[in-house]
């Protein structure tokens, strides 16, 4: 009997930009605490997985809640193995041990800023769909239509130059993929990319949005932590105040 969900977070031990980056230090705990305990606060999962090659990693992962039952081969480890190559994996692990799923969630270990409410809206959306897949997206801050690269003499030159005299209220707006999470019903198939007709994008707002690639992106990452933390303070001591010591 198929089970409903699954959640598979992916953290390696090999990160080059920032050396052991799933589990550095972020605001007292590893980074990849964050996804994990939001998996597990969200209820939707009949467990929670990190696939990891690394013992160090998957030690830390057990100590938030999360189970390790393999070690990744080292050949689905190195900087060109694929999410879908590692989560295939797990999945085909899984089952050869009579465990299948009819959802499963792919939540990236360097997404602190998860927030369980989304990962909900997600698997909902999805359920109550015909999409396949369903996964975190945001707005550009943009209009990609006046962007412009760089030539190799370092001069501009833009992507669509028709667009050079458009007024930002007239483009089209935007949005881009936001690397938290990817919700996928695994007993149906298509052909589309995760980016196409059959996926539905659920729309975080942009200040719950960061890449963790560099570390000036840790950094940035780390400032709207800040904020976003005194903000849920400010917000539980405004209810308090209204709903205790106000008549």
């Amino acid at each position: 009997m198929k089970k409903d969900a699954i959640a598979i977070i992916p953290a390696r031990g090999g990160s080059k930009r920032i050396p052991r980056k799933n589990i550095k230090d972020f605001f007292g705990k590893p980074l990849i605490a964050y996804s994990i305990e939001v998996a597990l606060a969200s209820n939707l999962f009949e467990k929670v997985v990190v696939t990891t090659d690394d013992e160090e990693i998957a030690e830390i992962a057990k100590n938030y809640g999360a189970e390790v039952p393999f070690l990744r081969p080292k050949e689905l480890s190195d900087d060109f193995t694929g999410t879908m190559d590692v989560i295939n994996h797990a999945l085909e692990y899984l089952g050869s041990h009579d465990e299948s799923y009819e959802y499963v969630c792919t939540i990236y270990a360097t997404a602190p800023l998860l927030q369980k409410e989304y990962l909900l809206k997600g698997y909902e959306s999805l359920k109550n769909s015909d999409a396949i897949n369903a996964f975190s997206a945001t707005s550009m801050p943009f209009p990609i239509q006046r962007t412009f690269k760089l030539t190799n003499d370092g001069r501009c030159e833009m992507f669509t130059p028709e667009h050079y005299m458009s007024r930002s209220q007239d483009l089209e707006e935007a949005y881009q993929d936001a690397g938290q999470f990817y919700w996928t019903k695994l007993n149906e198939h298509s052909n589309e990319i995760m980016f196409g007709k059959d996926s539905i994008p659920i729309i975080l707002p942009r200040h719950l949005v960061q890449d963790i690639d560099t570390l000036e992106d840790w950094r940035r990452a780390e400032l709207m932590y800040e904020v976003l933390k005194k903000s849920l303070k400010t917000s539980w001591i405004l209810f308090f105040v209204l709903t205790h010591l106000l008549p």
